[in-house]
């Protein structure tokens, strides 16, 4: 079993490094809470052995990496509180090893790639880095047809992780020199690798900004409509965090699609003001792309709902 010091020490990472998935996690049932802090926590652990590496030498982090699949699969004995719980939950939980596996080789591309050609190969990149996310959730979640939920699960989980590189295009140029927008969106507009390592905001920047948060939308409404999938404890904590995530798109459209002269951020106040909004809706009606609809800042339609890319991963 976990133990209390190693849940603690999950949560407190939780908390300081993912605070707007953190709010829709209190929402959840204690017997998947407690889990999502550990899974977060071991997340983050092994996305900063390549996120925080500045001066550490590929060779290193990729022998840092190996160390915690390792202990991770079982293979190795750890200390590490985080690693340790992970553990005890991939056991208790049936958290397959493959899915493991997948994670962290996607934390370990990250130690080579800066760059992907096109979307499909930014899409085999999510496989692990937010797919095998979506894959370990359902498994905590305990769903009652994890099938018919997966296909959604794993496009919420693509959705979220284009948002976030969508807001942090300019923490990733500056501070990891890689670039998630898809070469061929940035061809079609006419944008060019320099241009985003200066930060040159254009309208033709506007441009790609544009259609890769069509393509994003276009998955927010696939996940959330296999929500009703999810055991029904659960419904409105993945719900919330979908309406936050979304809420940066607001964001991003306020400031004119201009990620490159700061990071667009959620206030605290908002994220209650939304908190509090969704739970509201949820009473009167518990089906959730209805309360979506009411609630989110992502546009419903066809067009939305098409994206520019294929409108179901394939991960």
């Amino acid at each position: 079993m976990v133990t209390e010091r190693q849940l603690a020490t999950s949560k407190s990472v939780h908390q300081r490094t993912g605070p707007t998935f953190y709010l829709a996690t209190r929402l959840l049932p204690k017997r998947v809470r407690h889990p999502t802090y550990v899974l977060y926590a071991f997340f983050r652990t092994a996305d900063e052995v390549v996120d925080d590496a500045a001066g550490v030498p590929p060779d290193e982090q990729r022998a840092e990496l190996e160390r915690l699949r390792q202990q991770a699969l079982g293979n190795e004995p750890t200390d590490d509180p985080v690693l340790a719980a992970f553990r005890e939950v991939a056991d208790e939980r049936g958290i397959s090893d493959g899915e493991i596996e997948v994670f962290v080789e996607a934390m370990q591309t990250d130690i080579d790639k800066a760059r992907y050609e096109t979307y499909d190969e930014l899409e085999t990149y999510m496989r692990g880095s937010a797919a095998a996310v979506g894959e370990m959730m359902l498994a905590i979640m305990d769903a009652d047809d994890p099938e018919q939920a997966r296909p959604h699960a794993i496009a919420l989980g693509e959705a979220f992780q284009l948002t976030n590189f969508l807001r942090d295009v300019r923490e990733d140029v500056v501070e990891r020199n890689r670039i998630y927008l898809p070469q061929t969106t940035l061809s079609r507009h006419g944008v060019t690798n320099e241009q985003i390592r200066q930060l040159d905001y254009s309208e033709s920047f506007v441009a790609v900004m544009r259609d890769e948060l069509k393509r994003a939308e276009s998955l927010y409404w696939d996940g959330v409509a296999g929500i009703q999938y999810l055991p029904e404890d659960c419904q409105l904590a993945v719900l919330l965090a979908s309406v936050l995530y979304a809420d940066h798109h607001r964001l991003i459209r306020e400031r004119e699609y201009d990620v490159l002269s700061e990071t667009p951020q959620l206030g605290t106040t908002r994220k209650l003001w939304l908190l509090a909004k969704t739970r509201w809706q949820w009473r009167f009606s518990r089906d959730p792309e209805t309360v979506f609809r009411a609630v989110s800042s992502i546009p419903d339609g066809d067009d939305n709902r098409a994206g520019t890319g294929s409108p179901m991963p394939t991960r």
